[in-house]
């Protein structure tokens, strides 16, 4: 099963993690990965999140180059038609960012507040 982001609210802090000096790992790879997850299509997933197709597999190619096993399967078109899936590497990403975006969510929550409070005052005249 591919985890679910979390429900969008007025105010969300998307972190983007760097790992080591040849991984990073932020809001538009992780909806990606899981758009790639649920399409089992990197081509269906680029179209439903408005990115170029190859902007989608550069990102995807980052993320298998810097990781030592992929994150992203692909299968080539012939009988059986094309695909990519993601792999046990790619889930566990996507559920360790979800649960870190969370959980800096739920510790934020007076600092998002003063946050929303600034954004919503009246500007002066």
């Amino acid at each position: 099963m591919i985890p679910v982001s979390p429900q969008p609210s007025a105010i969300l802090v998307r972190p983007r993690v760097y790992i080591g000096e040849g991984i990073s790992v932020g809001p538009g790879k992780i909806d990606l990965l899981r758009k790639v997850g649920e399409t089992r299509s990197i081509s269906a997933a680029a179209r439903a999140l408005g990115v170029p197709y190859k902007r989608a597999w550069l990102l995807i190619d980052s993320l298998n180059q810097g990781f030592d096993t992929p994150v992203v399967e692909t299968a080539t078109g012939g009988k059986g038609g094309g695909g990519a899936r993601l792999t046990e590497l790619g889930l566990q990403l996507v559920t360790a960012y979800d649960a870190l975006e969370k959980r800096l969510n739920l510790e934020a929550k007076e600092e998002l507040a003063v946050l929303q409070r600034l954004a919503e005052r009246p500007t002066p005249e």
